[in-house]
């Protein structure tokens, strides 16, 4: 059986205290009633109280004085004033010296419970806010990711048990969607998070180049190395290895990397001499890895190699009790970014928001509410304005409704190539009729 609830009521009258002693013996609440506000104070500061109610004319310390004698205590604990004047003005200024409500004089007792019951479940729900409030800052700080919902927390409990355990881990989810804040946030919640944490981008990098910067190279070993250089995976022992979208290595890529994570060991390119590393690997794929084994896209030994764990990040859709959160971060970073006076959407730009499928994810609406706040003409961001998603008739499929420059419209295709293969270069490329090369060299150029 839960608890009552204790209440301490204060009023010099002895007839009042009585009569709700008698009311309150039912009620959700342990009553005790004191006439002097002084022993109600010492009451207080001995075994507290959930509530507080006090009359406000008393000869020996009157409402307003007992009131800010406990505000000194606690500033919390719901405290109501009873006034036998009609003024507003005693109420108005308890109100502002912290008193939770007021009720006047004649009252019911019954009306009084019910009074107190309300403002004893509002200091509750406050309390349970600033507590969801502390935590989604704690979770912020140390993941780097914003989250209330319960996709977001078993992504944190999946971070919180592997974090440590030095494991290799496979993250899963479409672009944009954070994935290499999950890897990071791995890294810096784990022991070693002191150590190097790098980024390698698999399909950004030709063979010939990503295995130079994996593995390092001898001197002499290919036209241009002047020197021995050491690799990445040598660079990061200790720490951790991402590698971004692995899903689009070479076949021999693949076989050269699943002898490094067996072993431990990598070569130099040009080199003979094994060199022993420490490295944990962390991966990330926008498609699904298990699903490209079957089909023969990515070898079967390294995938079982990889997949210890997997982390699937769901896509911005399926977590849309985030986007308000999201929203009013990216508002706040942004604008003191830019040094601009804006602070929220409409209230229809704020639904449409909370409707719309973003296929980019979160990039997508960092992207959006970047965009709104360096064109923005005042505190207020209206999506109409901005011709954005849900609310221009132009049609979004359509590339070249503007009559762009060339290299604009270009530019536009590629990308337009690139998110129908879910930012899988290798595709884009060669549906392009380009080598993965160029691609990159574009992609670089068009990001400046």
């Amino acid at each position: 059986m839960n608890a009552k609830a204790r209440l301490l009521f204060v009023d010099d009258d002895p007839r009042a205290g009585e009569l709700l002693l008698r009311f309150s013996a039912s009620s959700e609440f342990d009553c005790r009633v004191h006439q002097s506000p002084q022993q109600a104070l010492d009451d207080f500061r001995n075994q507290g109280a959930d509530v507080i109610i006090s009359d406000l004319r008393m000869p020996e310390l009157d409402g307003i004085g007992l009131l800010g004698e406990i505000r000194k205590l606690d500033n919390d604990v719901p405290f109501i004033i009873i006034t036998a004047y009609s003024s507003v003005d005693d109420a108005i200024r308890a109100l502002r010296l912290g008193a939770t409500d007021f009720i006047k004089k004649p009252y019911d007792p019954d009306e009084l419970l019910v009074l107190a019951g309300n403002s004893l479940e509002h200091s509750r729900l406050r309390r349970e806010n600033r507590l969801l409030k502390r935590q989604l800052h704690d979770e912020q700080a140390r993941y780097e990711m914003l989250g209330q919902s319960t996709a977001m927390h078993t992504i944190f409990a999946q971070i919180d048990k592997v974090a440590d355990i030095r494991c290799n881990v496979i993250i899963e989810g479409e672009s944009g969607t954070g994935k290499e804040l999950v890897a990071r946030a791995i890294h810096h919640s784990s022991q070693n998070r002191d150590k190097p944490f790098i980024v390698i981008d698999c399909g950004a990098l030709s063979d010939t180049l990503l295995e130079s910067e994996l593995f390092g190279h001898e001197k002499g070993a290919f036209t241009g190395a002047t020197a021995t250089k050491q690799g990445l995976l040598e660079s990061a022992s200790g720490g951790t290895v991402f590698l971004d979208e692995i899903c689009n290595i070479s076949d021999s890529m693949q076989t050269k990397l699943l002898r490094v994570v067996q072993e431990q060991q990598i070569t130099h390119v040009g080199g003979v001499k094994p060199i022993a590393i420490d490295v944990r690997f962390v991966v990330a794929s926008n498609r699904p890895l298990d699903q490209m084994v079957k089909q023969g896209g990515f070898r079967e030994d390294l995938y079982h190699r990889l997949n210890v764990v997997k982390i699937l990040v769901p896509p911005l859709r399926e977590r849309r009790e985030d986007i308000p959160s999201l929203v009013q971060f990216f508002l706040t970073d942004l604008a003191k970014k830019y040094h601009r006076e804006v602070d929220s959407f409409s209230p229809e730009s704020l639904q449409k928001l909370a409707n719309y499928n973003w296929p980019g994810n979160v990039r997508e609406l960092r992207n959006l509410v970047e965009r709104g706040i360096a064109l923005a003409e005042g505190p207020v961001l209206d999506l109409a304005a901005l011709h954005e998603p849900g609310v221009s008739a132009r049609d979004e499929n359509t590339i070249d409704n503007d009559m762009p420059p060339i290299d604009e419209l270009e530019k536009r295709y590629i990308f337009k190539v690139l998110d129908h293969f879910q930012g899988n270069r290798e595709l884009t490329a060669s549906t392009l009729g380009i080598n993965k090369s160029t691609l990159w060299r574009k992609l670089q150029q068009y990001k400046k």
